[in-house]
């Protein structure tokens, strides 16, 4: 048994990846470089790196993106000439990731050590994956300062649930295959909750989906998340996924009315009891 676990462990080793990650110029250097050595500094590193620039960025910003690009065989950096959200640069992004798996980042969070490993032995158990992540942790000012954590189901029945209403993913934790994400139509058009309107369409085209039961990422949930969150336009947006749901027949009307409340409800509630809502509902303490 301990030499098939060293075959098992072995070959995942040396299977290959590609990070995606955007940068836009309201992204802090220090988070950025944070973001960025969290994942060369994985137990299995990348064979890529994959970096869009959303648009002009400024010089502090740039001259840390510079300094990466000189290594030129892990780095692929992308620039866009103008910034058109996530789901664009995240698009383009993804035509040039060399590899099949693809490892989503942050500019502003941080993977601990054996996310990428984790979510690599989960792909190399589960030949028809298409998507695993994992749940993380949420801190703000400072990583070590954390204060509630983000669970995820892991079974992908209780995935499939779970997307009628809610998203299923922490989208930062997320590997996924290229191939399979280009084949369900890529993040499209969406300035918001792009990523919950792709991979509930992947869910719906039939891919398998896991998601590892560790939390293996910590992400920056600071006041300006909150009040995202609060946004109109962030409220539309999850609306919108919702109808979309319901015109390819993925959710019920129930459902549907479901989110179209939940998200007024936490449009019109003010920041100080959303944030109890969050954290005590909606998450678990650390």
């Amino acid at each position: 048994m301990r030499d098939i676990e060293k075959v098992a462990d072995a070959k995942v080793s040396q299977m290959k990846y590609s990070v995606l990650m955007s940068v836009y110029a309201k992204d802090n250097t220090e988070y950025f470089i944070q973001a960025v050595n969290s994942m060369l500094a994985q137990t299995i590193p990348p064979e890529q790196f994959v970096l869009v620039v959303d648009g002009a960025v400024p010089k502090e910003l740039a001259n840390a993106i510079a300094q990466y690009a000189e290594n030129e065989e892990l780095f692929t950096v992308v620039r866009l000439k103008e910034n058109k959200g996530l789901g664009h640069a995240l698009d383009v992004g993804l035509e040039h990731c060399r590899n099949e798996l693809v490892a989503r980042m942050d500019a502003d969070d941080i993977s601990l050590p054996e996310r990428c490993e984790r979510e690599l032995e989960i792909f190399d158990q589960n030949k028809t994956l298409a998507v695993c992540g994992t749940h993380m942790i949420e801190f703000n000012d400072s990583p070590e300062k954390v204060h509630t954590m983000r669970k995820v189901p892991t079974d992908y029945v209780a995935i499939k649930k779970m997307m009628r209403r809610r998203q299923a993913f922490n989208h930062p934790t997320v590997m996924y295959k290229k191939s399979e994400v280009i084949r369900c139509g890529r993040y499209g058009n969406l300035r918001k909750k792009q990523d919950y309107d792709l991979f509930s369409r992947m869910i719906n085209m039939g891919c398998y989906a896991l998601n590892v039961d560790d939390l293996l990422f910590k992400y920056r949930a600071d006041e300006n998340n909150y009040k995202r969150r609060k946004s109109w336009s962030y409220v539309k947006s999850s609306i919108k996924v919702g109808a979309l749901n319901y015109q390819r027949k993925y959710c019920s009307l129930t459902d549907l009315l479901y989110i179209i409340c939940g998200q007024i409800g936490l449009f019109i509630m003010p920041v100080g009891i959303m944030r109890i809502v969050s954290d005590k509902v909606l998450r678990e303490k650390c």
